[in-house]
């Protein structure tokens, strides 16, 4: 999908920063930065999208969505778990965690919803692109970058000319309540995720990683609109 889209990415402050290189490496399908082979130019150039940088309403939109998510999310969670331990927390990631994603989204106009490289839910498994932005959220963690401060924004335009606004919020794995579950859960609770998500990857996290991602898209235009 990367290879046919042109995206601009915004920097959102020096931790959010990707880099040109890395950016036009990664549109090709690449690692890293690489140099572009000598080809003669065709006679019809094909015309190519303007790349278009979100603005400062759609980022605000996103990242008050992802806020309004992530504390009710929270929220339920905590009261789940105090009324019936860290098994009751599962069925609210299972089934609360969507429809709360929906709700969110329907609101603003937006699409929410969560991913990570570990995904316990094969349905929110990331695509190429989130792949790429969840990637390079875990490479600068690992460099020392707090995991709560990263945030990314593009507006990518399909070959067809079709654009799209793209936010995602880094989840950092946090102590509580996210470890109960996504660290090292005790026997009958392990049990239970497994019933349940029998392809489930997201145990053994440590506090201070990447545990995922908030992901939001909506077409540029409408998530432009005030």
């Amino acid at each position: 999908m990367l290879a046919r889209t042109t995206a601009a990415a915004l920097a959102i402050g020096a931790t959010f920063a990707l880099g040109a290189a890395w950016t036009a490496s990664w549109a090709q399908g690449g690692g890293g930065p690489v140099a572009a082979a000598p080809s003669p130019a065709p006679a019809h150039p094909a015309p190519q999208p303007t790349a278009v940088q979100p603005s400062s309403a759609q980022i605000g939109q996103a990242r008050a969505a992802v806020k309004e998510m992530g504390e009710a999310l929270k929220q339920r969670l905590m009261a789940a778990i105090k009324a019936g331990g860290p098994i009751s927390a599962i069925s609210v990631c299972k089934t609360i965690a969507p429809a709360l994603a929906q709700q969110t989204g329907a609101a603003r106009g937006l699409k929410i919803g969560r991913t990570a490289l570990r995904v316990r839910n094969p349905a929110n498994a990331p695509d190429a692109w989130e792949r790429g932005v969840l990637e390079q959220f875990a490479a600068q963690i690992k460099a020392g970058v707090d995991p709560s401060k990263l945030e990314h924004a593009e507006v990518v335009t399909n070959a067809s000319g079709a654009s799209t606004f793209r936010y995602m919020k880094a989840i950092p794995m946090r102590a509580e309540p996210c470890l109960l579950c996504h660290g090292a859960p005790e026997p009958a609770l392990k049990a239970e995720i497994d019933r349940l998500y029998p392809q489930d990857q997201a145990t053994g996290f440590r506090p201070g990683e990447l545990r995922g991602a908030f992901t939001v898209s909506a077409p540029a235009a409408a998530a432009a609109a005030p």
